[in-house]
């Protein structure tokens, strides 16, 4: 497939139009994107909601990543909009991440031990038309369920945080909505969160002000959960 012109660029990598209904997503500081491709592959062939694989591109680097292109608005941008409601919102993250958490690990022999995302915020959920799609697969890794409820909770308590975030004023009504729902689940127990909060501090795209707030953030989600 011929690459195309640049549709848009994240924090980390590119994305350009590709024939039909695919899109190339390569990383900037190059990011192999094997393990990302077998985590979606082996997720996709588990019914979780993930963009489809595609065939390479013409001169496909490590660092490349063909997948579905997807149409529709971000969680985020939904909220914003006011089309979908904070509790509507936090209900979704909920369920998204109890689904991911009901498949068994790909690698790991732990049995407690499941897939996890550590990087489900509402700006990694794409509304499109056939359903909600998880996207950015590139910090999965496996452990337990109560590290990835911890690491979308204290996402969205930097959010909150965050005066420079439009989403910002309404990310602590979502967060605390959602932590409402996270109880049966089995909450964000103390170390939970604690490695949460260290794996978010060695983050190099973390910026200057999400940083300096991590740890008011920590205490955000901590008090929010009881």
């Amino acid at each position: 497939m011929h690459i195309g012109p640049l549709l848009g660029s994240g924090r980390t990598a590119d994305v350009y139009a590709l024939d039909g209904p695919w899109v190339l997503r390569r990383y900037r500081q190059g990011i192999d994107t094997t393990g990302e491709l077998a985590v979606m592959s082996y997720l996709s062939a588990s019914g979780f909601p993930v963009p489809r694989i595609g065939p390479p591109a013409e001169d496909a680097l490590p660092t490349d990543l063909v997948v579905q292109r997807l149409t529709g608005p971000t969680l985020a941008e939904a909220m914003l909009a006011g089309t979908v409601t904070g509790d509507e919102g936090a209900e979704l993250l909920a369920r998204l991440l109890r689904e991911l958490h009901a498949i068994p690990p790909r690698l790991s022999q732990e049995p407690e031990d499941r897939i996890l995302h550590l990087d489900l915020r509402p700006e990694n959920v794409v509304l499109a038309p056939e359903g909600a799609m998880v996207i950015d697969w590139m910090t999965a890794g496996e452990g337990p369920p109560a590290l990835d409820r911890a690491m979308t909770s204290l996402l969205l308590a930097q959010a909150a945080l965050d005066p420079s975030y439009s989403a910002g004023p309404g990310a602590r009504g979502v967060l605390a909505a959602l932590l409402n729902r996270f109880t049966d689940d089995g909450g964000v127990p103390a170390d939970a969160l604690a490695r949460a909060t260290a794996l978010r501090a060695a983050d190099p795209q973390l910026t200057a002000h999400r940083t300096a707030v991590l740890d008011e953030a920590a205490e955000l989600v901590a008090s929010l959960a009881g």
